[in-house]
């Protein structure tokens, strides 16, 4: 019964849709009418700078480690990465926004660093690197989630975070299935282009 409730409360958590309330209660707008309707960080930057950017950033980071921590707190560490998907589905298919969310990056990086801080550290350098040489953020976040799995297998980490870097890296990288076309068509935006 425990179990249950913190995974509904982590779904829930997930489901808070942070770049569409800082759209809607800052700007009044709604984000999923602009740029590329994602309600991600990435599209609230594009959108409406880099304050709000980061806002949205830190409160899907914040409610992805949350639920992962709710949920190492109520049980294993199974339970955590239970939960920690759990956030995530809530993130992308959030029940306040008709199931229509983000690509669960920022609320994916939040799990990690709950379930192992340095292999989200480091994902976020890879992330960094090649979002300075490249300038794409999608082609950062897809390389990055890919390099958690083979991280977490380096570092040696339980059975269930590697399972969780495996279905979360893959789950990130199919939720920008758009973006590779795009990359692939050369018709992908690069940051700093609106």
């Amino acid at each position: 019964m425990v179990v249950l409730v913190v995974l509904v409360v982590s779904y829930l958590l997930g489901s808070i849709s942070f770049g569409y309330l800082v759209a809607k209660y800052w700007k009044g707008i709604d984000i999923r009418q602009f740029g590329s309707g994602n309600i991600g960080t990435t599209n609230v930057f594009r959108t409406l700078g880099p304050t709000a950017g980061v806002m949205v950033f830190l409160g899907d980071f914040l409610k992805g480690a949350a639920g992962a921590w709710l949920g190492l707190w109520a049980g294993t560490e199974w339970i955590g990465v239970l939960a920690g998907f759990a956030a995530m589905a809530g993130h992308s298919y959030p029940v306040f926004l008709n199931f229509k969310g983000g690509k669960v990056i920022a609320t994916g990086v939040g799990v990690l660093f709950a379930l192992d801080y340095t292999v989200a550290l480091l994902a976020l350098v890879i992330f960094a690197l090649i979002l300075f040489l490249y300038r794409y953020v999608s082609l950062a976040s897809i390389i990055a989630a890919g390099s958690v799995p083979v991280l977490l297998i380096a570092f040696r980490e339980p059975i269930p975070y590697i399972v969780f870097g495996l279905i979360g890296a893959s789950f990130a990288i199919y939720k920008h299935k758009a973006n590779i076309q795009r990359l692939r068509t050369g018709t992908e935006p690069r940051i700093g282009r609106k």
